[in-house]
């Protein structure tokens, strides 16, 4: 698991993206719920991650690359006004990115209580995600979610 990095100030959005903003928890199960087939779910991840800005090659620093993942995923966060969380990352992989871009959803501006409550994997679970998926891959995804929930555990006691 990669290490903590130093948060970025809060008086501006890094690396800025629609989700959990103009694409919403509910919006998205919603989307996932309709795919009867993985290659459904397939489209939808692929559309997720083209809705992902690139990371700016000067944010994709070693101290935010999570380790576990079969593609290079980068993850940064920094702490916004009224203690929410704002999360931004990318990956070398179209899957792998569309994965990251439906946590960044139920994650995205919310307090480091309230991601610690979101059940991520159950979310990732309940939209069908984890049955087609390689094993190396899901294990990929859980390091993601557990460095997030590992990112808002340290906000929450007041470490960074």
């Amino acid at each position: 698991m990669t290490s903590l990095s130093t948060p970025i100030p809060s008086t501006s959005i890094v690396a800025p993206h629609p989700f959990g903003t103009e694409m919403t928890e509910q919006r998205l199960m919603e989307t996932f719920e309709q795919c009867r087939l993985w290659e459904d779910r397939y489209r939808q991840l692929i559309g997720l991650a083209k809705k992902l800005p690139a990371l700016p090659d000067e944010l994709k620093q070693q101290q935010i690359e999570i380790t576990g993942c079969e593609n290079r995923v980068w993850l940064g966060h920094q702490l916004l006004t009224e203690n929410r969380l704002h999360f931004y990352g990318d990956s070398e992989g179209r899957i792998v990115k569309g994965l990251l871009a439906f946590i960044l959803t139920f994650v995205e501006g919310k307090t480091p209580e309230q991601v610690l409550q979101t059940p991520l994997i159950e979310l990732f679970q309940q939209a069908g995600l984890e049955q087609q998926l390689s094993g190396s891959r899901v294990n990929g995804v859980k390091s993601l979610i557990n460095t997030i929930q590992e990112i808002a555990r340290t906000y929450q006691s007041g470490a960074l």
